[in-house]
């Protein structure tokens, strides 16, 4: 697994490729400054290595140019994406100080927000994907609480039940085996990105 933990943030990711195939379809990155955490989930459409292309210059698009608003970053994922296969991608960023969330996606890629008070959050995205066309880019904010946590996940896993999951106060690590245990696929490409805010 992939991990990153700061004083603001952390974060697991568990990644595997569809059986049969060497290079996984989607990419994922993350990084937490002082003032903020951004993430991005790229699915490239298919499997196998155009997927992992596309899915690939988003990312790296994003990594380059993380300060910007999730705004641009869809834009620019858009545009990275002429001449390419197309991708579901989500972009989300969560600013430290003001406790709020701002997300974008278009495809099927799901992201849900826990507040402990018992809210969950699960924003619905614009159906499609990115693939350089004109595109409609829906972006929303939330606010969270202290100890919200967050998951998201591109359409090769099938999570049920993300309430229960995300509430209580077990570690992300505990809930990151249990979503490996019960809803591993080897049919497709899948990640899942889980978060705790401290």
């Amino acid at each position: 697994m992939n991990e990153l933990k700061d004083n603001n943030v952390h974060v697991l990711a568990y990644q595997t490729s569809k059986k049969g195939k060497t290079l996984c379809g989607d990419s994922f990155f993350y990084t937490s400054t002082d003032e903020y955490f951004v993430c991005v989930l790229a699915d490239g459409l298919g499997s196998g290595e155009y997927a992992n292309e596309a899915s690939v210059a988003v990312t790296e698009m994003i990594k380059e140019n993380h300060a910007k608003s999730v705004e641009e970053l869809m834009e620019l994922s858009n545009n990275v994406l002429i001449k390419k296969r197309g991708a579901a991608v989500c972009v989300f960023k969560i600013n430290y100080a003001t406790k709020t969330v701002v997300y974008s996606c278009v495809g099927n890629i799901r992201f849900f927000l826990y507040s402990p008070s018992g809210k969950l959050t699960y924003p619905l995205p614009v159906t499609g994907y990115l693939s350089g066309r004109p595109q409609h880019y829906h972006t929303q904010r939330f606010t969270f609480e202290n100890h919200a946590k967050f998951l998201v996940f591109s359409d090769g896993f099938n999570i049920q039940g993300i309430k229960n999951l995300l509430k209580g106060y077990l570690p992300i690590s505990s809930i990151a085996d249990s979503i490996v245990g019960k809803y591993n696929n080897s049919d497709d490409d899948s990640t899942f990105i889980l978060g705790s805010l401290l």
